[in-house]
């Protein structure tokens, strides 16, 4: 291929990340791929977050699974396939269906999730199949179907930026949706008479938007918007002739609000808030006809997240604000496809294209099978302990890391370290859960990946492969197949590419549907090979002949016309008594812990992990805490720190944060132990979940906080193996490129050749010793060149790592004194990263600051700083704030 041929290759697809689905070009250059955003892409218009633009950075083979395993020994497709269909059909035989169970993932495609769920629903007959989607929305799934009739998100992205009032809740939007973000960051710059209201405990990012914020007690929402409801019938702002004509059980759920809310002051006690912030806030929302309240994570995970979800609709259906231009309850997803697991049943209490149990004579008739499913199988919490029970015998986990990501994470791990059978398909070489599996299957990764996602406005997005199959990965639908052929299946999987299983998908959609389900592609199931390659974007549910013959579009809004998808057509409102969180703070637990995403990382890392720009900003686990809290415990800024509760323990570090109420501590959820010691936030967190939804609660865990004493600290920073330190001893590992940085701590003493050992693949050293004072400098060498530099002493020594890293790449001559010193004779900016897409330093934009940067434009004009994703402007006006304060406070007179 030629050069110029290489520079103009390109391929249309769609991120891999969440629930925004952004579409994105991937463009082939001489040094890689690099990824821009589709501008005609209706979710993200062109705009891509600091994750997306490093998508490019985040390929390679590196770290893949490449070949098919049984208990770690190589063998090709046909063993593999052979022993799992073999492995299941022995577990059915002699103990029944029910005890196999599939855990899938929002990251599979939509034709990978519904072969899984056909094979597990339609042939073996259970319904054990369940995906990491119930962690993340299946509380809003719940009151969805309740309410108003189906799993259908009401509304879309531009009622955001056509609404007058904005609530975000449960949701630091600015880092876990930070495109449409963007978008409403752009709308109110546009219309700034439209206001934003951010419900957060935390003082997050997503603040710097709000011009009210909230700071309620944790877990409060359910009172907040319940009170809310009630205000309005106490204030005559109800719309009864909506309420009437389009609802069904409205007096016996206003009623029940009224009950646990009679009044403003009570319901602003219970939020921790005070009556004028409340009042406020409920006058905007009496004000602002054209509403959308955008509710995530830190609604649906709690164990009433359910009755939180109801809440906020219940407020929407009362004053008549769905299916209208600007107004809408909205439950934004986390994962690029749960909508998509959604529609196809990937959820154990589903059948298939949004029909229950009920329907199974029905979706029997479309598959010809009586082998069906006639109940709800394990949702993921009960599923885990029937492997830890012994009652499943054989579980299969494609593409998530449940080790990590579950509750109660320690004994997920026992329970699947004694299961008979542990079967994993992904595309990594090395996670947690796949530790713990006996046969590991290679699966295609993105960029590899055909098929199509569905984000959170309900818009159907092809990922189109624009790399071959490394080594011998296959598609996760291909696998999940070849087993059903090999158990006795093969008429009903007869599967050759992922369009004949869209086309299977859009037809089960419309079968028998008559308008009585909102879920409804069909005018999809005859698209072409070629047709369903160049599918647009398109939301259902649909109609007429579809968008790839007359630009439809699809359905932006539901419920416009008044009708929900019950049998009487109305929107069936539920009583909903708010109450507090079950886990409670006491003095032996005096904390309570949230844990969530940070900007530039996402879920467990095996991808984020790799691109080196996307570690720059957060590049080691912590706790947030306040300085009182921090004050209380013993424990400085910086130092280590051991987080107990009552079910495990980790050790990062502490971070002082006035951005956190006293009381309340917040956790990255990302690094698992490929990447530290011990930083599984979930070990933590019990198994709480919403009775309803099966839902954890992961916002509420009592912990406490215990100064680790560290003796020592050392960075090692090389390319070659290291030997982690045993469970006594702290780590964190960092990728950066070929090489790794890695930083060690531990209460015991250490010794020269302790730190030797952690590189036994390197035997020729240069050593730079104060054993007095405890301080120790190695360069290790292969072939006359360094290729490992190490630095222990009791405190973490002043080092320039990047520099380090540049010099151990260096291809010429190195000095290797300067070497040990760690840092160049000159001066450089090793300050904290706080623009990752222009890799901006904070000491640097403080000096463009104190020159005369008075804003945010200005320094992206200065210092390029904002001007990629946006995601650090927040971080960009807090750095103003405090350098114009302390540069007042240097010239202010005696």
């Amino acid at each position: 291929m030629t050069a110029i041929a290489v520079r103009n290759e390109a391929r249309d697809t769609t991120c891999p990340y969440c629930g925004v689905g952004c579409g994105v070009r991937m463009q082939r250059e001489q040094e890689g791929w690099r990824a821009t955003g589709l501008g005609p892409h209706p979710a993200n218009l062109g705009r891509l977050c600091v994750k997306g633009s490093a998508l490019g950075e985040t390929l390679g083979l590196q770290e893949r699974l490449l070949s098919p395993e049984i208990n770690g020994c190589r063998v090709d497709w046909d063993q593999a396939l052979d022993t799992v269909a073999a492995r299941l059909q022995d577990a059915i035989q002699a103990h029944g269906p029910e005890s196999v169970a599939f855990y899938v993932s929002g990251q599979l495609l939509t034709e990978d999730y519904y072969v899984a769920n056909k094979l597990m629903k339609g042939f073996i007959g259970a319904a054990n199949i369940d995906t990491n989607s119930r962690l993340c929305m299946s509380s809003a799934v719940a009151a969805h179907k309740k309410i108003l009739g189906a799993d259908a998100v009401p509304g879309c992205y531009r009622d955001l930026e056509l609404a007058d009032l904005v609530i975000l809740t449960g949701s630091n939007m600015a880092w876990t949706h930070p495109v449409v973000y963007q978008r409403l960051v752009a709308a109110k710059q546009a219309r700034p008479a439209m206001k934003v209201v951010v419900i957060d405990p935390r003082e997050t990012a997503t603040c710097d938007l709000a011009d009210l914020h909230l700071p309620l007690a944790a877990g409060t929402d359910g009172f907040l918007f319940t009170g809310l409801l009630a205000w309005c019938a106490r204030q005559g702002l109800l719309d009864q002739a909506y309420i009437d004509a389009h609802t069904r059980g409205f007096a016996e759920c206003l009623a029940a609000a009224t009950q646990a809310c009679p009044d403003l002051v009570s319901t602003a006690q219970q939020c921790g808030l005070s009556p004028e912030t409340l009042r406020t806030f409920f006058a905007w929302f009496a004000g602002s006809p054209r509403t959308v309240t955008v509710f995530s994570q830190g609604i649906n995970q709690s164990d009433t997240g359910v009755d939180k979800a109801c809440a906020i609709i219940h407020c929407h259906l009362a004053t008549g604000r769905i299916g209208k231009r600007g107004a809408a309850p909205f439950s934004i997803t986390g994962q690029p496809n749960a909508m998509g697991g959604r529609e196809v049943g990937g959820l154990a209490n589903q059948l298939a294209a949004h029909m229950g149990f009920e329907a199974c004579a029905q979706v029997a008739r479309f598959w010809r099978t009586d082998r069906i499913a006639r109940s709800p199988g394990f949702k993921a919490v009960d599923l885990f302990r029937a492997v830890g029970e012994g009652r499943i015998k054989v579980v299969w986990i494609m593409a998530t890391n449940p080790v990590v990501s579950m509750p109660e994470a320690d004994l997920v791990r026992a329970a699947l370290a004694h299961c008979p059978t542990v079967i994993v398909s992904d595309c990594v070489a090395d996670t947690d859960t796949l530790r713990l599996a006996h046969i590991r299957l290679p699966a295609a990764g993105w960029g590899e990946k055909d098929g199509t996602v569905t984000n959170s406005e309900r818009r159907i997005s092809r990922q189109r492969p624009f790399l071959p199959l490394p080594g011998d990965a296959k598609p996760d639908w291909w696998i999940i197949s070849e087993v059903a052929r090999r158990m006795g299946f093969e008429a009903a999987f007869p599967y050759q590419s992922p369009a004949q299983i869209f086309r299977e998908h859009a037809a089960l959609s419309g079968y028998e549907n008559g308008g009585r389900r909102a879920f409804d592609i069909s005018a999809l199931a005859q698209l072409t090979d070629q047709q369903y390659e160049q599918l647009v974007p398109v939301q259902w549910p649909l109609s007429g002949t579809g968008p790839f013959r007359d630009g439809a579009s699809g359905t932006e809004r539901l419920f416009a016309d008044g009708h929900f998808f019950s049998a009487d057509g109305r929107a069936h409102c539920v009583p909903v008594t708010p109450r507090l969180p079950t886990s409670q703070t006491s003095a032996e637990w005096p904390l309570l812990l949230n844990s969530g995403r940070l900007r530039d990382q996402w879920h467990t890392m095996t991808r984020t992990g790799r691109a080196a720009r996307l570690l720059s900003h957060v590049s080691e686990p912590y706790i947030a805490v306040h300085p009182s809290d921090l004050a209380t415990a013993g424990v400085g800024d910086g130092d280590l720190v051991q987080v107990e509760s009552p079910l495990g323990q980790c050790l990062v570090t502490a971070r002082a944060s006035n951005e956190q109420t006293p009381g309340e501590v917040f956790m990255p959820i990302h690094w698992n132990d490929c990447f530290a010691s011990a930083a599984r936030v979930d070990a933590l967190v019990a198994a709480i979940c919403d009775a309803e939804s099966g839902q954890p609660a992961f916002k509420q865990t009592p912990v406490r906080l215990q100064r680790y004493a560290a003796r020592w600290q050392a960075r090692v920073i090389t390319a070659e193996p290291v030997h982690t330190p045993d469970g006594q001893y702290y780590w964190c590992r960092i990728p950066d490129g070929a090489l790794v940085r890695w930083r060690m701590a531990g209460s015991r003493a250490a010794t020269l050749e302790w730190l030797k050992a952690r590189c036994p693949s390197i035997t020729d050293w240069a050593e730079m010793v104060d054993a007095p004072r405890g301080h120790f400098r190695l360069l290790g060498y292969r072939h006359g060149r360094p290729v490992c530099f190490a630095a222990l002493a009791p405190s973490l020594a002043a080092l320039d790592e990047d520099w380090l890293v540049q010099q151990l790449r260096a291809s010429g001559p190195v000095d290797a004194l300067q070497l040990m010193a760690g840092q160049p004779g000159g001066a450089r900016d090793t300050s904290p990263v706080v623009c990752s897409c222009h890799q901006v330093r904070e000491a640097a934009l403080e000096e463009a600051i104190r020159n005369g940067c008075h804003d945010t434009a200005a320094l992206g004009h200065c210092t390029r700083a904002g001007t990629g994703c946006g995601s650090c402007l927040p971080e960009l006006k807090t750095l103003l704030a405090r350098v114009r304060a302390g540069t007042a406070e240097e010239i202010a007179p005696c």
